[in-house]
């Protein structure tokens, strides 16, 4: 009897852990799915994984892979440039649409077009400022459907990435982004790992997801010594935040948690940065 003593507390660890998560959000008025996994044990909790959610931002992490994909294989350099743009096309009818800047989180790029920006530079506002300009001259440039392609092929077939942002046409038809928790998951999981495209290109995955501007949500409980590679994402009713927790003995996790149909999203924010410090506090043994 005693050989399977370990393998059943660890199991009640893991369901003591989804309970008190559980527990929490039945406080709180929405729908909220949880990936949690630590990534030196293995140990995963998973809550409402396969639900599908509009993705909101979050869709620019895959979008990120597939723009070190393509440099990769050698498409383009990171250092390239591009112009800056405000026309699109929907994927409704190819009719010609504008991003709002009042709307967008990152504004300063407005005032730059007509001009040229790398990249990088782009792709960098894309992430740590969630600049849906930036997104929509990415998206242009690779492809929504090589973004899609990519990320099932690292084992994420959930994640629809069919536009880019702001495509009021493609909106009024269904016609969106999305994606599970569980799939999220596996995205950084890769990034983690060093398996998005490459070791280097997931180092550098990493170091621009460390920037993230927006910490209300993992981050909002941790000790400032701990450090998170995340991105947000945010449309109406909904609060997405996902990433990988760098823990200062060097251990990591990856914890996505999303969030829909939220009456009252600084409360539905509080419950996730809530679930946020619970699983830290499992990590420290506490």
């Amino acid at each position: 009897m005693m050989q399977f003593s370990r393998p059943v507390m660890a199991q009640s660890s893991e369901i003591a852990l989804q309970q008190q998560i559980q527990d929490t959000l039945a406080k709180y008025a929405g729908v909220y799915a949880v990936a949690f996994k630590d990534l030196q044990t293995g140990k995963q909790v998973l809550i409402n994984a396969q639900e599908t959610f509009h993705a909101a931002s979050t869709m620019k992490v895959p979008v990120m892979i597939e723009v070190f994909r393509q440099a990769a294989a050698g498409h383009f350099t990171l250092e390239d440039t591009v112009p800056v743009k405000n026309e699109f096309k929907s994927i409704a009818d190819s009719s010609i649409y504008h991003l709002s800047r009042e709307d967008d989180s990152q504004q300063e790029l407005y005032r730059q077009i007509g001009a040229r920006r790398t990249l990088y530079a782009l792709m960098y506002e894309m992430i740590i400022m969630s600049s849906n300009l930036a997104t929509n001259i990415i998206i242009e440039k690779v492809g929504a459907e090589n973004v899609t392609q990519t990320a099932h092929a690292l084992g994420a077939p959930h994640i629809q990435v069919l536009r880019g942002v702001e495509d009021e046409k493609a909106f009024e038809k269904g016609w969106n982004n999305t994606t599970t928790a569980y799939d999220l998951l596996v995205l950084f999981e890769k990034i983690a790992e060093g398996r998005a495209v490459s070791a280097d290109a997931s180092q550098a995955m990493i170091k621009i997801l460390l920037d993230q501007h927006f910490n209300n949500v993992i981050p909002a409980h941790l000790p400032p010594e701990v450090k998170v590679a995340h991105k947000t994402g945010e449309i109406t009713g909904v609060r997405h935040d996902a990433g990988i927790v760098f823990l200062p003995d060097g251990r990591k996790y990856v914890l996505v948690l999303l969030s829909k149909q939220l009456p009252d999203i600084a409360q539905g924010v509080q419950a996730m940065a809530n679930v946020s410090a619970i699983v830290y506090r499992y990590m420290q043994g506490k």
